[in-house]
């Protein structure tokens, strides 16, 4: 995702209609995803599958307000009555924020049904599922396929981009891209450590699949270059636990580029500590989540530099990024805002999507590679998408 240069646009007069399949009451990622959607008053929530127990969807639809003929019993059922409905009023696309197993099906479904589909990350349960998808996607070529990868959504990510674009560190050699947590340290028994600790609903892969995913994309869309190669190690290390809460790996990428990425959940402390660094011939760059309104600019002949958030010196598309003057931090909520923002402003054609469905595949991709390699004793696997 690119942040646009037309951000600060006003809002439209008639917001783009959106639908939500998971995200009810007890849910996580679902309020995140309506907050992010609603902050620019470019998307409007007007219904919602939001549970399989049907008197949450009823409650949950309560709460924000919508009408009660449109919180409906399952995404299926949504997907019949909305179509029914005159153009001007049913939904334009799915927000799906759903467990990972439920990605494929709703997302098959509302484009079957002829809606658009922003999904919630890794896209699908495997890579068979994600290039099944992809299928589908080209299959309806005026439908967008969109998957928010929150991260994207800062500006100074895009920054970063651009200054490699345009040759400012040189031809890039070498990426670190690690993504730390510590919240599944123990066996835990809530929600989200159920779901994301079972294969049937997370996939092959726990650690790997939900936030070592994110540190590919990240490194992917920084670089500009496609990861082709892993050398994987995968561990378990809680007692009992069947999908791996620890992963280390080399990679390769395109035009000669290496790199290692690490991602955790069992390091004590530590909350969510994504970061990466990025060297070329003649300079690098250090961006982290935990501090998204600081990048670093290194060079080989003078000081290093600390570019700001929302100064007048980022370029244009990144300073329309923001909504607040400089020293206002923005974080998590505003990227992931940006992320739906520009996805509803490409339904109006007037910019391009977030991670769209190739970007989908070799997310899933990538863990396919990840698991047979780490099978294999660390060999050198391919990413084949």
């Amino acid at each position: 995702m690119s942040v646009s240069a037309s951000s600060k646009q006003p809002s439209p007069a008639n917001p783009v209609r959106m639908g939500m399949v998971g995200g009810g009451e007890g849910a996580f990622i679902g309020e995140v995803h309506r907050w992010a959607a609603r902050l620019d008053g470019e998307i409007e929530l007007v219904c919602g599958a939001f549970s399989r127990d049907a008197e949450n969807t009823t409650r949950t639809g309560a709460a924000l307000g919508l009408n009660g003929s449109r919180c409906y019993a399952d995404f299926a059922e949504m997907m019949r009555a909305e179509a029914a409905l005159p153009a001007d009023e049913r939904m334009e696309f799915v927000s799906i924020v759903t467990p990972n197993h439920v990605h494929f099906p709703v997302a098959k479904a509302a484009l079957e049904a002829g809606f658009h589909v922003l999904s919630d990350k890794p896209a699908t349960l495997d890579v068979a599922e994600a290039k099944a998808l992809r299928t589908i996607v080209a299959a309806n070529p005026n439908l967008a396929y969109g998957l928010t990868h929150t991260y994207l959504g800062y500006p100074l990510v895009g920054e970063a981009r651009g200054i490699i674009e345009s040759g400012g560190i040189g031809k890039v050699r070498k990426v670190f891209v690690e993504y730390i947590q510590g919240w599944l340290a123990t066996e835990l028994d809530n929600k989200q450590a159920d779901w994301r600790t079972d294969p049937a609903k997370s996939g092959g892969s726990g650690c790997m699949g939900d936030i070592g995913t994110h540190a590919h994309n990240l490194a992917e869309y920084i670089t500009g270059k496609q990861m082709t190669h892993v050398a994987a190690d995968l561990t378990t290390f809680v007692d009992g636990r069947r999908l791996d809460d620890d992963g280390s790996a080399l990679f390769r990428m395109e035009e000669g580029v290496k790199g290692t990425l690490s991602a955790s959940q069992i390091c004590v402390g530590k909350e969510n500590t994504l970061s990466i660094r990025v060297y070329g011939e003649t300079g690098g760059l250090e961006w982290a989540q935990e501090e998204p309104n600081t990048l670093v600019r290194t060079y080989a002949d003078r000081p290093s530099e600390t570019l700001r958030a929302g100064q007048g010196y980022l370029s244009a598309g990144v300073q329309s990024g923001y909504r607040t003057p400089p020293g206002h931090p923005e974080g998590y909520i505003e990227a992931f805002a940006n992320v739906y923002r520009d996805f509803a402003r490409a339904l109006r054609g007037e910019t391009s999507a977030t991670t769209g469905i190739d970007g989908a595949v070799r997310g899933m991709a990538f863990v396919e590679a990840l698991l047979v390699s780490s099978e294999n004793n660390s060999e050198w696997t391919e990413i084949k998408t």
